[in-house]
């Protein structure tokens, strides 16, 4: 419980400094700079370019090292970035804190988070990636409120400086003091493991087609969640709705995401992760496609929406867990969030020019048939995966 709760402390102030930064600090520093917003945005695009590239190195140091000194380190380059940010004269030097921003958050957000909980827990770590996502959801609650303000009283550059700050005299010590030290593993010569897939004489052909189908459903949820958080607001608006119910609107989707975690919280003990990724694919489509129909009660569509995504983050770090066991876990999660993160990066920009091609209603079709599409994928591996998921008795 104290390793959980300490990592949620450093998800919400990592996702706060990073990923929900440019939420707010984005026109601040473009009004104040005259930098082009564009090029502003392209600061978190770049970010995520450079954290999906470096992930597989990331998981492997995870699954050799152990969680503790990988998170350490995440928390000096978030630091070290949003220094640099806080500084930039210039656009290039700007980049170059997003580039070392991305590193930060590629070692220090979920995917190495879920990580670290699966080597210290192994099949057991089930119930803790639940709780840090339910930590995760209020990381917007939290960061917005606290940036809005400190831009308010201090300015973009010293609200940068805070966070870096946080990052070295709150995250930095939860790590040191909280997170127990682990062995020191050799990646050459594994132990077997008997929870893993190749235990249960599963080919490893089939290990193979399972990691590349849940890395293609991971990627196209990722590519959904980057383009709609982006532009949810553009998208309301394009749909005949005030600026003001918008953002009261998108105001719900972060509520959703945790009442559907602590529901899963509370029953996934019961049933299989793939299971939760089954009914976060579903939920995901049926408010994606609500919308695109012109649906009249947008809260329905969206809570749908909402609620999919929230217990999509515990899917992505429950699944290949269950199905392939600890051992190689953290190596895994690298691997499978490369694609994403990469995808991630460059959806806001297709997104935008979706919407200026296609309108509105366009760039509706295009997320809906890409949920409905994730949603035959799901299905396509739940049937590959049906011998991991329920094995002939012995």
């Amino acid at each position: 419980m104290l390793i959980t709760s300490a990592l949620g402390i450093t998800q919400i102030l990592a996702w706060g400094s990073s990923y929900y930064l440019l939420t707010i600090l984005a026109k601040p520093i473009a009004a104040e700079t005259g930098w082009p917003f564009a090029w502003v945005i392209s600061g978190l695009s770049m970010g995520l370019l450079v954290s999906g590239v470096a992930s597989p190195q990331i998981g492997r140091a995870i699954e050799r090292h152990g969680g503790r000194p990988v998170l350490m380190v995440s928390a000096a380059l978030l630091a070290l970035g949003l220094l640099t940010l806080a500084v930039a004269p210039n656009i290039p030097t700007y980049l170059i804190g997003w580039l070392v921003i991305g590193l930060g958050m590629g070692a220090g957000l979920y995917e190495a988070a879920f990580s670290t909980l699966g080597r210290l827990y192994g099949l057991t770590a089930r119930d803790a990636i639940a709780s840090l996502t339910l930590w995760g959801g209020f990381a917007a609650t939290v960061c917005w409120p606290l940036s809005a303000c400190l831009v308010q009283v201090v300015g973009w550059r010293a609200t940068c400086l805070v966070y870096a700050i946080l990052q070295l005299v709150v995250a930095m010590p939860l790590y040191i003091f909280v997170l127990p030290r682990e062995e020191k593993r050799n990646l050459e010569a594994p132990v077997p493991d008997p929870g893993a897939a190749a235990a249960l004489g599963y080919p490893t052909s089939n290990r193979t087609l399972l990691v590349g189908l849940l890395a293609t459903i991971l990627t196209t949820g990722g590519v959904i969640f980057s383009m709609w958080s982006v532009h949810i607001i553009t998208i309301l608006q394009g749909g005949g709705v005030a600026l003001a119910t918008a953002v009261a609107l998108g105001a719900l989707i972060g509520p959703a995401q945790v009442g559907a975690r602590a529901v899963e919280m509370a029953l996934g003990r019961y049933h299989h992760p793939l299971w939760t990724l089954v009914a976060s694919v579903t939920l995901i489509a049926t408010g994606l496609v609500l919308l695109w129909i012109g649906f009249p009660m947008l809260t329905v569509a969206l809570l749908c929406y909402g609620g999919g995504s929230g217990i999509w983050s515990i899917a992505r770090g429950t699944l290949p867990l269950a199905l392939f066991g600890p051992l190689g876990y953290a190596a895994l999660m690298g691997r499978l969030a490369m694609p994403s993160l990469i995808a991630q990066s460059m959806a806001p920009s297709l997104g935008a020019v979706l919407l200026e091609k296609a309108g509105t209603n366009g760039a509706l079709a295009v997320l809906g048939i890409l949920a409905l599409v994730n949603v035959a994928l799901v299905g396509g591996f739940g049937i590959c995966a049906r011998r991991l998921i329920f094995p002939a008795p012995a």
